[in-house]
């Protein structure tokens, strides 16, 4: 019965990544989109090994600039673009910990890849968000104002990914998107974020993954 719900769930996370996906600013819905080979090797990975261990998850796919959130019994919730790092790389800078996100460089502006455990908190501004890394700085969060020559809003919209490469290293998603489906889930306890990486192969991520998992006592 567990092999065939999770079945069950992977082909439901399918069928709704052919259908309906939410776009940015204005709500429109942006339908007939795919999920990606790679968006759809983490899901399936992750509900066979139960790596999520019954905790409400994500990927974020970094290549396509999009989330998929799931419940904790692995059911889709919702899919959305995002806005990620400026540059592309898979790690955060070295000394991320001890510098505030206005210092650093274009090109340490990385959204790092990996498997985060995240926990609902709040900003320094009490706005509630994820955190996924909290020494780093790194945190799911709504759209919030910003100078109009980054034009974030307009970004969200776009169907290119890599108009979608603006922030700091934050996963950043439409307000109505987080209040609807973030907050519900990974706003509200704790969870599991997969990011994945751009610059190797997904598989080479998860499968590090399943060795450390077979490392432990």
């Amino acid at each position: 019965m567990v092999r065939r719900g999770k079945a069950l769930c992977a082909a439901a996370f399918l069928s709704l990544c052919g259908a309906v996906c939410q776009a940015a600013s204005g709500g429109a819905e942006l339908v007939g989109e795919r999920a990606s080979d790679d968006a759809r090797y983490a899901v399936n990975w992750v509900l066979e090994s139960g790596d999520h261990q019954g905790q409400p998850f994500a990927i974020v796919d970094k290549r396509d600039a999009r989330i998929y959130v799931f419940d904790a019994q692995g059911g889709v919730l919702g899919v959305s673009p995002v806005l990620i790092g400026l540059a592309p790389g898979d790690l955060s800078a070295p000394d991320i910990a001890r510098r505030s996100p206005s210092s650093l460089l274009p090109g340490e502006r990385t959204t790092p890849a990996g498997r985060f455990n995240t926990e609902p908190g709040h900003n320094d501004k009490g706005e509630d968000i994820v955190w996924v890394d909290y020494e780093a700085s790194l945190a799911i969060h709504r759209l919030r104002p910003a100078p109009a020559v980054e034009r974030r809003g307009e970004r969200l919209g776009s169907q290119i990914s890599a108009e979608r490469r603006i922030s700091y290293g934050c996963v950043v998603v439409p307000v109505e998107f987080y209040e609807r489906i973030v907050a519900a889930t990974l706003g509200k306890r704790r969870g599991v974020v997969y990011v994945l990486p751009e610059t190797r192969p997904v598989r080479e991520m998860f499968g590090a993954l399943e060795l450390s998992a077979s490392a432990l006592p």
